[in-house]
């Protein structure tokens, strides 16, 4: 249920800035099935993913961050 929440809000936002998943999935150095895994809530994002999703999307990551969801990680 939690990777569910995270796959939703990396999906919208990549929708959103009108990345295909493909592009999104090159530019972030993944495979597309990787980024499907996350977006599909079936693998949750790495501190790392989450860092260079929002450098590609030009958003801060707390956005990606789920409103319920608590801080699991720690932001430099």
């Amino acid at each position: 249920m939690e990777a569910e929440k995270w796959g939703r809000r990396i999906r919208a936002f990549r929708k959103l800035k009108g990345y295909t998943q493909e592009r999104f999935a090159k530019d972030l150095g993944v495979s597309v099935s990787v980024l499907g895994e996350i977006e599909r809530g079936n693998r949750l994002p790495t501190e790392q993913f989450l860092q260079m999703a929002a450098k590609c999307l030009n958003i801060a990551i707390e956005e990606l961050y789920p409103p319920d969801e608590e801080r699991r990680f720690e932001h430099v």
